[in-house]
């Protein structure tokens, strides 16, 4: 063999496996990408959970508590803006992910001003279909506190991925963008103050 087709076949095959381990590096970070927008679909399929529980939680006390129309409109207006604001996970960024986060801060709000609201109805809270929604509620927020921190953990192994050199290269090369968080609510940092 010549020196010069050596040469062309030493190049080629380092072309080739440049271009092997830039496709094993970018098909590493699109499948970490989808893991978050699966870890965000998680989360929104908890949320959807909570709002479906909403309508059945709101007939059941309007039955008892004619008279907290207000708490009870509350409620609805706020579960109607939470299921409005949607994220696309492809272009998640932390305005839209603390406004996400606000509206449904917003829908449990609500809900703890309606289940304070019903300690007044003691029949209320004796009711059968009550305590099985409150306990489907109670059961869904553990979800969404769950699932949001597993989204937590997979932006974060996300992000960590494409900033990390030289995958943070082929990242900006192929518009591969940091993910946002969820972070605590305001006023979580302080504990409450308890009174007796």
């Amino acid at each position: 063999m010549k020196k010069g087709t050596i040469v062309l076949l030493s190049i080629v095959g380092i072309i080739v496996i440049l271009f092997l381990w830039g496709m094993g590096q970018y098909n590493g970070m699109v499948k970490a990408d989808e893991t978050v927008g699966k870890s965000w679909a998680n989360v929104e399929s908890q949320y959807q959970r909570r709002s479906d529980l909403i309508p059945n939680l709101v007939q059941t006390v309007k039955g008892y508590a004619k008279h907290e129309e207000g708490t009870l409109t509350a409620v609805v207006e706020a579960r109607a803006k939470a299921t409005q604001t949607v994220i696309d996970p492809s272009h998640m960024t932390q305005q839209s992910l603390a406004k996400y986060q606000a509206a449904q801060a917003e829908v449990g709000s609500a809900l703890n001003r309606l289940l304070v609201t019903v300690e007044k109805y003691p029949d209320l809270k004796a009711n059968q279909n009550f305590l099985e929604l409150q306990a489907q509620l109670e059961g869904t927020e553990n979800r969404i506190s769950v699932e949001r921190q597993r989204f937590n953990e997979t932006a974060q192994s996300y992000n960590t991925m494409i900033r990390q050199f030289p995958k943070n290269m082929i990242a900006g090369l192929c518009g591969f963008e940091k993910k946002a968080y969820f972070e605590a609510e305001a006023g979580a940092e302080k504990a409450p103050s308890v009174q007796f």
